[in-house]
């Protein structure tokens, strides 16, 4: 999401939920309990551990904080079964890429992953860095390589963790993105990670709406995997500049409308899709919006495994989009009208 560069630099809201420190282990199991659903994975994006990301490495509570486990048992009692956790790479690992993990910051996110995968949901793994690192877009694939490689060790053994290869490139060169898709690919299944899922994002902030256009399709449509089990992730906002940026929907029909290029090219290249962040404000012609592109999805789900809304996490407060249980604007306003898509 475009304007979260500005926001998550901002000191975080004081009030805030410390992080969890129970170690929960992970089930052994390779697929989340049985439900009744229309689409692999669903779920809401979990914010919080990207929060302050101009103070780093800073301080939990103050400028950061994890996501709430009461609300991902609120949030699966709705029958939602994946959590898509951001997290900063340079908390994780914060001297150079290729270096070690920070201990305690790591026990964080690991706690965190390991409570969802126990209560039988997925767990996506998102670095929620733009293609940047430090703030400098990052050239040295290699590097990458490693810092995957150094991530993918903490949950290689876990079976619901996926993981994202980094959240919307931008203002890249389109070769540089493949690179790196496959880089991290590469060092993930190096560490023996080979039974879960990869989502792979594309340059122009991964937008389904330009997928095409920008490149994307074309580019990544060579990435491979000894698995086979790279799902292609792609944001899609409703407003007028698809930021994300305003609660108002272009209208009835602009969901559609903007998924349907990145579907045709999931099906004519054999490609599995997710749409991993989308919302609209909670208003007559946005849930037109956000239903109707939900039931196009549904019905072309040979293509179109699932979809994440944007966002959760304790610290929302007031924001336009924000679903986090017991009670916000998109929890009470908007999921009502896609429990038929859960």
């Amino acid at each position: 999401m475009k304007f979260l560069k500005a926001l998550l630099g901002a000191v975080a809201i004081s009030s805030a939920v410390a992080a969890p420190t129970a170690t929960v282990n992970a089930p052994t199991c390779d697929a989340p309990s049985k439900r009744a659903t229309k689409f692999q994975f669903v779920g809401v994006n979990q914010s919080g551990a990207e929060f302050g990301k101009d103070t780093l490495p800073g301080t939990l509570g103050k400028h950061y904080t994890w996501p709430v486990r009461s609300s991902i048992d609120a949030l699966m009692g709705k029958g939602m079964n994946t959590f898509r956790i951001a997290f900063m790479m340079e908390r994780l690992v914060p001297s150079k890429l290729n270096g070690p993990v920070d201990a305690a910051y790591a026990k964080g996110l690991t706690d965190i992953v390991s409570y969802v995968t126990s209560k039988g949901a997925y767990a996506v793994l998102d670095p929620h860095n733009f293609g940047r690192y430090y703030e400098k877009v990052i050239t040295d694939v290699e590097a990458f390589k490693a810092w995957w490689v150094t991530a993918a060790k903490l949950f290689a053994n876990d079976p619901l963790v996926i993981f994202d290869t980094n959240n919307e490139y931008h203002d890249m060169d389109n070769d540089l993105v493949r690179r790196l898709n496959q880089a991290a690919i590469d060092g993930i299944r190096s560490t023996g990670a080979t039974s879960q899922y990869i989502f792979v994002e594309g340059n122009s902030w991964s937008g389904a709406w330009t997928w095409v256009s920008s490149g994307n399709g074309q580019t990544l449509s060579s990435l491979s995997d000894p698995s086979d089990k790279i799902v292609y992730e792609m944001h899609q906002y409703l407003d007028a500049d698809g930021s994300g940026t305003s609660d108002k929907c272009v209208s009835t029909t602009i969901g559609v409308e903007r998924v349907r290029a990145a579907t045709e090219w999931l099906k004519q290249n054999k490609k599995k899709g997710i749409l991993g962040e989308t919302a609209g404000g909670a208003n007559p012609t946005c849930l037109s919006a956000l239903t109707g592109m939900l039931s196009y999805l549904q019905q072309n789900n040979d293509v179109w495994t699932g979809w994440l809304w944007w966002g959760g996490g304790p610290w929302w407060g007031n924001y336009i989009f924000a679903m986090e249980p017991p009670s916000s604007v998109a929890y009470d306003r908007v999921l009502p009208s896609l429990a038929p898509y859960i």
